[in-house]
């Protein structure tokens, strides 16, 4: 699978953008705030309906427009397939395949598979569980699309749930409670149930990948692992290597009791404590945790496991390479995992790279250059000599005004 062509409209800082992609190795060079990575954003939402900068899709619109619409041609077993999607903040957004009418926008995941790396992945080691959550989730989307509604029906029950809980903690009205309440307690158990039984098994079967892709990364035998925290009683931390999932029938039951053994906090507090929302992933190296023991390069290598792992795992699923996005990643790593990375993804069917400097990307990683200014994609003259004159320093990037993410695009 490889994009070959890109198309914005009313996107972040682009008004209107026809880009051509190859297979192989790609890279966009400009400095921060120059557009570069709203188009690696684009090929990402196309993928996963969201962007991994933001939290909603008011900032991906561009001053002044009222929507973006973001078009791709995607090649899979040598055919093209069109994909569109029309963002529409306050309204429901719109989605097309091939020449066909539309279609929900969730029908359009599956048709573009990507894994993308940016410098946010940090706080996959050091930040929330939520971010954690997330990237489980979204790592199930891609494998299995139709998750994406199980996430859904999960997150509206579980609003449901809390409105009552509120409800019932500011009005005092325990019959009403006593006669909703088990009606969600058993909807949340089921729907809260097959999602944590699915995030088990992914979890399963992406945990060798984690510590093979840590230890090529940093170099090491680190015994790096990932497991599952549940908040759920009489469900022990599951561990990840030894294949062992407790059934759907267990988990659902562990959920009841659950809900038994914290009624009277959540009356109190007006939320849900039990379900797959308040569970979390635990990253180890040795017999530490990797949050507030891990190194800044230890963690760096971790986040990126985690990634590649899931492009392995994706890879290995379907026969067919996801595309794989490195957003800034290059400027934050060493020499030498630089060098360790660019081996390692070497016979990836397609690489989307952006860098603030040329320098930063392996020599070995080469392949289509573009040079994106102020919103404009060139292709930069052939001339080495020619190509040094014209690339940002570091000092250049570290100096420039424009660094700081606007909230909103700029045209």
């Amino acid at each position: 699978m490889y994009l070959r062509r890109l198309t914005l409209t009313g996107f972040r800082s682009y008004e209107q953008l026809e880009l051509d992609f190859e297979p192989g190795v790609t890279t966009l060079v400009g400095r921060n705030g120059q557009g570069k990575t709203n188009l690696v954003e684009a090929v990402g939402y196309l993928a996963t309906l969201g962007s991994h900068r933001v939290a909603t899709d008011h900032p991906l619109i561009r001053a002044g427009d009222e929507q973006a619409v973001v078009r791709a041609v995607v090649v899979r077993d040598g055919r093209d397939q069109s994909i569109e999607i029309e963002i529409n903040p306050g309204r429901a957004n719109r989605a097309r395949l091939g020449r066909g009418a539309a279609v929900r926008p969730r029908d359009i995941l599956g048709s573009l598979r990507t894994v993308l790396f940016a410098p946010e992945d940090l706080a996959l080691v050091k930040g929330d569980p939520a971010g954690r959550r997330r990237f489980l989730d979204d790592l199930l989307v891609a494998r299995q699309p139709r998750w994406a509604a199980a996430r859904s029906d999960y997150d509206k029950i579980l609003k449901q749930r809390n409105a009552l809980l509120k409800n019932a903690r500011t009005s005092r009205n325990d019959a009403a409670l006593a006669d909703s309440l088990p009606v969600w307690d058993t909807h949340l158990a089921a729907t809260g149930a097959n999602l944590t039984y699915a995030r088990l098994r992914l979890l399963r079967d992406l945990a060798p990948y984690v510590g093979q892709a840590y230890d090529q990364v940093s170099d090491s035998v680190s015994g790096a692992r990932i497991d599952y925290q549940t908040s759920l009683p009489g469900l022990a931390p599951v561990p990840s290597g030894d294949g062992a999932v407790p059934t759907v029938e267990e988990i659902t039951a562990a959920m009841h009791a659950g809900f038994a053994e914290q009624r009277s906090r959540e009356v109190e507090r007006g939320i849900t404590l039990v379900g797959p929302h308040r569970d979390d992933l635990e990253l180890t190296l040795g017999e530490l945790p990797a949050k507030g023991y891990a190194s800044h390069g230890e963690s760096w290598s971790f986040a990126l496991a985690l990634r590649l792992a899931g492009y392995q795992l994706l890879r290995a699923d379907v026969a067919t390479d996801p595309v794989l996005v490195l957003d800034d990643v290059f400027a934050e790593l060493d020499v030498g995992r630089r060098t360790r990375l660019a081996a390692l993804i070497s016979d990836c069917e397609q690489v989307l790279i952006t860098a603030a400097v040329r320098d930063d990307v392996p020599p070995d990683l080469a392949g289509r250059l573009y040079d994106v200014r102020r919103g404009a994609v060139t292709v930069p003259p052939p001339d080495p000599s020619a190509s040094a004159a014209t690339a940002p320093t570091t000092d250049e990037v570290e100096s420039d005004p424009s660094d700081a993410t606007p909230t909103r695009a700029i045209s």
